[in-house]
């Protein structure tokens, strides 16, 4: 008996001593952003754009991380659920709002002021990310949604001159992590585009 306590004894410390491997995790963003010719090169409208502060996008406490989150609307749409082995290089409200100010600043020739100029904008563009996530319809098949609230204000006046609320639903193109991702991205620069006709319009107004 005393030579079974030994080995037992001797096989949990050699437990104890080998490392446990650990399955590598995968950091994703929204990759390059390109910007072909016609982007470079505001359009007659848009050059009478005045200078614009977009302030960090705000969230909720469930998306203020840089989890991958999914949701499995076969069983409970109220649970979400993050990727183990994926995250985000950065919170989704991060990440959209650098998306959002370079493909601003590349269509207006970079009417966008940093936080960080001492130069004063007319005006800021409030974001607020209410949804970044995956949709799992079946278990093989899923889509993801955004929600964003933009919020266009007079920064002398503080007076909001207008509001919006942009919502892009896009197919993934896998059941898993790399398919959110992706499919996250084209939604982003999508709806990207169309807070940039958007704001054109409001712009054109004031």
């Amino acid at each position: 008996m005393r030579k079974l306590y030994i080995f037992l004894y001797i096989w949990l410390a050699g437990c104890a001593i080998v490392p446990q491997v650990q399955t590598p995790v995968s950091v994703y963003d929204f990759g390059l952003q390109e910007f072909s010719s016609t982007d470079n090169t505001p359009s007659q409208q848009q050059q009478f754009w005045m200078s614009l502060l977009i302030a960090e996008a705000k969230s909720p406490v469930w998306l203020n991380s840089q989890a991958i989150l999914y949701r499995l609307a076969y069983r409970d749409t109220t649970q979400s659920h993050t990727y183990a082995n994926s995250r985000w290089a950065a919170a989704p409200a991060t990440l959209l709002t650098h998306r959002i100010r370079n493909h601003i600043a590349a269509v207006t020739n970079n009417k966008v002021v940093s936080t960080s100029d001492s130069a004063r904008a007319n005006f800021i563009l409030h974001l607020e990310l209410e949804e970044f996530s995956q949709v799992f319809d079946t278990i093989d098949k899923s889509h993801v949604i955004i929600r964003l609230r933009v919020s266009l204000v007079h920064r002398s006046s503080r007076l909001l001159k207008a509001q919006h609320n942009f919502s892009i639903k896009l197919e993934a193109p896998t059941a898993n992590a790399a398919g959110a991702v992706h499919a996250l991205t084209e939604s982003s620069d999508k709806l990207t585009e169309n807070l940039i006709a958007w704001l054109t319009e409001e712009l054109a107004r004031q």
